[in-house]
């Protein structure tokens, strides 16, 4: 029968309709088209976008040439711009603001068909070092409040071109998503005085249910209430709010728990769409005490429809229980089924 389900973070009820329950590999999808032509972000087009802000690659290369194996531009066509002023001003009853911030893409790889569930791991690792080496520059800058990885797979994920890649937003507000995560973590805080994010990687290792990956450092889990069939969190084991504080270690063990949770997506649900973004705390340290940086990995298996937006409430048709076993339990037997085909 359906389930109403409570976020314990943001107090947000979702249900959990099993009286429209899909089996879960009911939602393998059917690979996108690969569309060939131009790339600017292919190797050998450096000179196409935006000089290069970071890039990896051998000392004796020149910035904006091949060699790179990692490069961040900013974005070409950005959403802000770090070169306005921080002006809030009133528009009769309204608040507005200049359009400040750093909006910057992270090319993950010169291999343009390749994707970050099929790097490998000493790859994976080295864009985790992008992200973390930007995060902690564009944190210097006193006007940020905060900052936003995300990456967006596919067309129906929001990618507009195929190449792998991600971004980074950084605003002078906290987004309003992110202050309800830190609101509800302050509230359980005050009641209970210990992280709400602790206290679910506690229940979830107890039952073990919905638990997916888990290494030394991390583990990867499909939260009780779900929005979305297979959404997947992945959180470090220490209590940390901030991303920019991970340490060299936890960085290779971050990038191993990605690439492996992308893959099992990848091949059980046959490389679907996906969002995935990390949630950390303001620049401003907010949340030391109660706030867990994570990250959400949302696959668009679904859509969000006129129930949806009216309510706040989510329909996941996939208990998350049923998601994780599926994930857990078939990713093996389809490698070993892909490698004899």
């Amino acid at each position: 029968m359906p389930e109403y389900r409570k976020d314990p973070v943001v107090k947000r009820w979702v249900i959990i309709s099993t009286e429209r329950a899909k089996r879960p590999h009911d939602f393998q999808v059917t690979p996108e088209e690969v569309k060939t032509g131009f790339c600017p972000f292919d190797y050998g087009n450096e000179h196409t976008t935006p000089p290069e802000i970071l890039a990896f690659r051998p000392a004796d290369t020149q910035p904006n040439t091949p060699g790179w194996w990692v490069r961040v531009v900013s974005n070409k066509f950005p959403a802000v711009d770090p070169e306005l002023p921080v002006d809030r001003y009133g528009h009769g009853m309204y608040d507005a603001m200049t359009g400040f911030g750093y909006h910057e893409v992270i090319i993950e790889t010169p291999d343009h068909n390749s994707t970050f569930a099929l790097f490998d791991y000493k790859q994976a690792e080295e864009v985790i070092w992008a992200y973390v080496t930007r995060f902690r520059m564009i944190a210097k800058d006193e006007r940020v409040k905060y900052i936003l990885i995300f990456r967006n797979h596919g067309k129906e994920g929001g990618a507009s071109l195929a190449h792998p890649h991600s971004q980074i937003i950084a605003t002078p507000v906290v987004p309003k998503t992110v202050q309800e995560e830190l609101d509800g973590a302050k509230d359980y805080y005050s009641y209970k005085e210990r992280c709400v994010f602790c206290d679910m990687i506690n229940q979830e290792r107890i039952e073990g249910r919905r638990i997916v990956e888990e290494n030394e450092h991390f583990i990867a889990f499909e939260p009780y209430a779900a929005r979305f069939p297979f959404e997947t969190w992945v959180l470090p084991k220490r209590h940390s709010h901030d991303f920019g504080s991970i340490t060299e270690e936890e960085v290779k063990s971050f990038a191993r728990i990605m690439k492996d949770v992308l893959h099992r997506i990848y091949i059980v649900l046959n490389n679907p769409p996906y969002n995935f973004l990390i949630h950390t705390a303001p620049v401003m340290d907010e949340g030391k005490l109660y706030y867990h940086w994570h990250v959400e990995i949302i696959p668009r298996l679904t859509r969000v429809a006129g129930f949806e937006w009216g309510s706040g409430f989510y329909i996941n048709p996939v208990p998350p229980e049923d998601a994780a076993k599926y994930l857990v339990e078939n990713y093996q037997e389809l490698i070993e089924k892909t490698k004899s085909e």
